[in-house]
């Protein structure tokens, strides 16, 4: 393995036609590998607007098979520039089974695999139940070319559980592709608490298995379904095992967020606060059941 890794993440704003988003991150790619960039990541869902806003069949049309035709193209950039790539996509696995899936694109362009969203949200605008069927596919890991990394998607961020098995699974570092943002109307009294909360409980898990966390929003205010919409708020993030953000993007421009990531920090670090090690797995049973009445 590499000591040093430099990764990517890709803050875009998303409009109604896939195949110009897709050439939008394609520009984004290149330009992430020119400055050095070793493994990047794209938000959820990057080729269209967030369509889970409303209900609508109308929208399964945006979905595609996993691998197909996006991964594909991206498997072709991937192995010219000789970087890893994390792609979040609408996967049709079937007639009637959908899911958000991001697809793992290793340095070669080889297809190395896909985590399917495990925690499906519904909340106000953001409708994903409607979409997509909870992933099957469990936490994993994969061994790329650039580093031991895992991909989580969005929603998943707030779940310890999702991290810790991740990272047992031998990540080093966790993706997570992400489509969040305010409700412009909650955004003077509520926005600046969502937001903490959103990069605090990323940064835990950081800290609490001893790995990189790498998130890659969107930006940009989208009302595909009419109404208020939502406004993205970006600040895509990387941080360190300790917490420490090495790199944060801007809340409203689109960029690439860059960080060199040490890999030897992550056995430093499990090293010093030996989280992995003092866990009392021998207790921890309940946790599989919903609520311990």
């Amino acid at each position: 393995m590499v000591d040093m890794t430099k990764i990517g993440l890709i803050q875009m704003r998303c409009g109604p036609d896939p195949e110009m988003n897709l050439a939008h991150a394609i520009e984004f790619i290149r330009d992430a590998s020119k400055q050095g960039a070793e493994i990047v990541c794209l938000p959820e869902l990057f080729r269209s607007h967030y369509f889970c806003q409303s209900e609508d069949h109308k929208n399964f049309e945006l979905a595609e098979e996993v691998p197909g035709q996006s991964t594909d193209v991206l498997a072709k950039i991937a192995s010219e520039l000789g970087i890893v790539i994390i792609a979040s996509l609408f996967e049709k696995r079937s007639a009637g089974v959908y899911h958000n899936t991001a697809a793992i694109i290793d340095a070669d362009g080889k297809f190395l695999g896909k985590y399917r969203k495990m925690h499906i949200p519904d909340d106000p605008l953001y409708h994903e139940k409607f979409y997509f069927a909870p992933g099957d596919l469990g936490f994993q890991s994969w061994k790329t070319k650039h580093g031991k990394i895992g991909v989580c998607v969005c929603w998943d961020q707030w779940y310890p559980e999702a991290a810790r098995l991740t990272v047992l699974r031998g990540a080093e570092i966790i993706f997570y592709p992400t489509a969040i943002g305010w409700h412009p109307s909650e955004k003077k009294e509520f926005g600046a608490a969502q937001y903490s909360a959103w990069e605090i409980i990323q940064r835990s898990h950081a800290i609490a298995n001893g790995c990189y966390v790498a998130a890659a929003n969107r930006v940009g205010h989208e009302a595909p379904a009419g109404g208020d919409g939502i406004e993205f708020w970006g600040q895509s993030f990387i941080c360190a095992p300790d917490g420490e953000i090495l790199a944060k993007g801007s809340v409203d421009k689109e960029e690439v967020v860059m960080a060199e990531i040490d890999w030897s920090l992550v056995d430093r670090h499990r090293t010093h606060w030996p989280f992995l090690r003092d866990r009392r797995v021998d207790a921890y049973g309940d946790l599989q059941e919903r609520m311990v009445d």
